[in-house]
C-alpha cells in the first residue's frame, strides 16, 4: 500500500529517491568548488564551512569580517532565477522547508551585519558558464573595495590626507625648501 501510494507521487522507489537525494550534499559542491578556487587565485585566504559562525558560512574572510554563502537556487528559493521550481509532488513540504530556509537565512545575515561583517550571497544560477566569468570579477571587486576600505591602507591614506590639509590651510605662511625665507643665512 505504501509503495503504490509513492508510486502515484514519485517516477522513482523509495529506495532510488532515498539514494538520489543522499547524493545532495552540503558542502564542497561544485558552485562553492568555482568560487573557492577563483578566490583562492585571486590571493585571497579563507576559512570553509566554519561550524564557529552562524549558519556555518560557506567561506569566511575573517581578517575582513566578510561571510561569503554560495546558496544553491533550489534549496534556497532564488525566486529571481529560473532554477526555482517547487516539486509537484508533496508541495507543501517542500514550500515549509525552503520558507524556513529563506527565513533562517534572513535571520543570519542580519545578524552578521549586526555586528558589523560583510555578507556576500552568490547564487548556483551566476555560476553558469555563460556569466559566470562576469561574476567571479564582480565579487573580486566587491572583497578588493571590502579590503581597501577596511585595511589600514585606508586608514594611512585619510592620516595622511590629514596632515597634508593643514599645509594646505595656511598655504600663505609656508616657504618651500627652494625660496630664500626671511632671516635665513642673515
Amino acid at each position: 500500500m505504501a509503495y503504490g501510494y509513492w508510486q502515484k507521487m514519485d517516477s522513482l522507489s523509495p529506495q532510488q529517491r532515498h539514494f538520489c537525494m543522499s547524493r545532495i550534499r552540503g558542502k564542497n559542491t561544485k558552485p562553492e568548488m568555482i568560487v573557492r578556487r577563483w578566490l583562492w587565485s585571486q590571493g585571497f585566504r579563507y576559512r570553509i564551512n566554519d561550524h564557529r559562525f552562524i549558519g556555518k558560512p560557506d567561506l569566511v574572510l575573517k581578517k575582513w569580517k566578510t561571510v561569503i554563502f554560495v546558496n544553491g537556487c533550489f534549496w534556497h528559493g532564488h525566486a529571481e532565477c529560473g532554477r526555482f521550481r517547487l516539486p509537484k509532488s508533496n508541495v507543501q513540504f517542500w514550500q515549509d522547508k525552503i520558507s524556513r530556509n529563506q527565513q533562517r537565512d534572513a535571520a543570519n545575515y542580519l545578524q552578521y551585519r549586526l555586528n558589523g561583517w560583510q555578507v556576500i550571497v552568490v547564487w548556483e544560477c551566476q555560476l553558469l558558464p555563460a556569466v559566470r566569468q562576469q561574476t567571479l570579477q564582480q565579487l573580486t571587486a566587491v572583497l578588493d573595495k571590502i579590503v581597501l576600505s577596511s585595511s589600514s591602507v585606508a586608514s594611512a591614506s585619510a592620516e595622511l590626507e590629514k596632515e597634508s590639509s593643514q599645509y594646505l590651510e595656511g598655504e600663505e605662511n609656508l616657504s618651500i625648501a627652494a625660496e630664500e625665507s626671511p632671516g635665513y643665512n642673515s
